[in-house]
């Protein structure tokens, strides 16, 4: 029965769920977001040091410094992570240019135009007669005044949409316009120039057709008919941010990423490329609220995964490489500990996989599923309780666990003592799977080595 299933979906479904994981517009929104993430840890991390005075005693002066100049600290942040979705567009264009053989830097920059046309500037209110000579009576007032002076009946540009709230407007942009591109490209409706003309000139040349048609079909949609496209997919996404943010569809998730896994598909990059935007709108809304000085409430955030769920790589395997490394009596179980022990540290786990192996192995596949699901729910019910903060940012994927669920929920020492537990934990579930598999490991080793042994005593 075993037999059938796995050949079921190695046959029939390994094909499909590679090609949906390789489909161009899926590994762009991936090529995009991950492009980003840089911006994102640097800016995060210093939003953390920004209000890591909440964990200093007040008396010191690094508690003072930090406190005084917040505001200063966060302003990196707000050009980088706050705006994240500008950056994103321009990825996404770009990759998805270059997968239709087009150039890459138009495809961006058409993409990213098309978005900007659906962030409608509005006028600043000027300040009226009447409102200066309330001015005039009040001091504040007037410091106010005199600082919005040049901007009052100026258009203004709202930043709240150029971050997370805009990130699914941004993917359609970019498919649009690239989409626009690649039309004008194939029927011809482009100006073409000499060979003569230098590439850079004649690539110019080439999209002004499409930008053309991007600059006057979104104008005439968001800035002249008045059409707030945000508004409209924010609340069609509303209800599927809501439903990703729960600890039934995180368990789902957990658990598919792991069911493919076991079959030797990469479940991470076929699930997770699904998932990212909305763990990313999450991570962000996180963000921004520790930012404006509350609290961060959204657990269901990709650092959950992480650094409290898949510690070591997908499966929790640090513990069974932990386990290999230090307590296996059987040759091949001590040599793959020694080789696996280092990169699984970094969640480096592919070794593990493939080398125990796990995949296709029904001893060891119980516990590799079954043990991420444990650790999601321990991990949920910690932070929903309060006893560690949810995630505000996304720490660099190959630190080790502590050191990243110490980073990636801002500073907090009881996140790296809850991936301790989770990892002792693990260890424990892992154990008597783990003595299983050994012990038949080196029961074959003995068996291949009495016959050799036999042999040699005949000679």
């Amino acid at each position: 029965m075993f037999t059938k299933f796995t050949d079921f979906i190695q046959n029939k479904l390994n094909g499909p769920l590679t090609k949906l994981a390789n489909q161009r517009h899926l590994r762009a929104i991936r090529d995009g977001i991950v492009a980003t993430l840089p911006l994102i840890i640097v800016s995060s991390l210093l939003m953390c040091v920004a209000f890591l005075y909440n964990y200093l005693p007040q008396d010191w002066a690094l508690y003072t410094f930090l406190k005084t100049h917040a505001g200063m600290i966060l302003l990196p942040y707000r050009m980088t992570m706050y705006i994240m979705t500008l950056y994103a567009v321009f990825g996404i264009g770009f990759s998805l240019a270059q997968s239709y053989k087009l150039d890459g830097f138009s495809g961006a920059i058409l993409a990213e135009m098309c978005f900007l046309l659906t962030i409608v500037p509005v006028a600043a209110p000027e300040i009226t007669d009447s409102l200066k000579a309330l001015a005039e009576t009040n001091t504040e007032l007037s410091a106010f005044f005199t600082s919005y002076t040049s901007l009052s009946g100026n258009y203004v540009i709202p930043l709240n949409n150029l971050g997370s709230a805009g990130m699914f407007v941004g993917i359609i942009c970019s498919f649009v316009a690239v989409e626009v591109y690649r039309f004008t490209q194939v029927h011809g409706w482009k100006i073409s120039m000499p060979d003569s003309v230098p590439p850079a000139v004649a690539r110019s040349f080439e999209s002004l057709t499409p930008t053309a048609i991007i600059i006057l079909g979104m104008a005439t949609i968001t800035m002249w008919h008045g059409i707030d496209v945000h508004s409209i997919i924010g609340n069609l996404v509303k209800p599927l941010i809501s439903a990703v943010n729960t600890l039934p569809s995180t368990l789902l998730i957990v658990f598919l990423i792991m069911f493919f896994w076991s079959f030797g598909i990469h479940g991470d990059s076929i699930v997770s490329s699904l998932a990212r935007p909305l763990w990313l709108v999450l991570i962000d809304q996180n963000a921004q609220a520790v930012a404006a000085g509350g609290v961060a409430t959204n657990i269901a955030t990709e650092p959950l995964l992480q650094w409290f769920v898949h510690i070591g790589g997908s499966g929790a395997t640090l513990s069974l490489a932990l386990l290999f490394c230090f307590f296996a009596k059987s040759k091949y179980g001590k040599t793959l500990g020694r080789t696996t022990i280092m990169p699984s540290v970094f969640n480096i786990n592919e070794p593990m996989i493939f080398g125990a192996p796990i995949v296709l192995n029904p001893m060891l596949l119980i516990p590799f599923v079954c043990i991420p699901l444990i650790d999601t729910i321990i991990a949920w019910v910690a932070m929903s309780l309060r006893l560690v903060n949810c995630a505000v940012t996304i720490a660099p994927w190959t630190l080790p666990g502590p050191i990243g669920a110490f980073i990636a929920c801002g500073m907090d020492w009881r996140a790296a003592v809850l991936n301790i537990l989770l990892i002792v934990l693990d260890t424990a579930l892992y154990y008597p799977f783990f003595k299983m598999y050994d012990a038949q490991l080196l029961k074959e080793e003995t068996e291949k080595e009495e016959p050799a042994e036999a042999a040699a005593d005949a000679q």
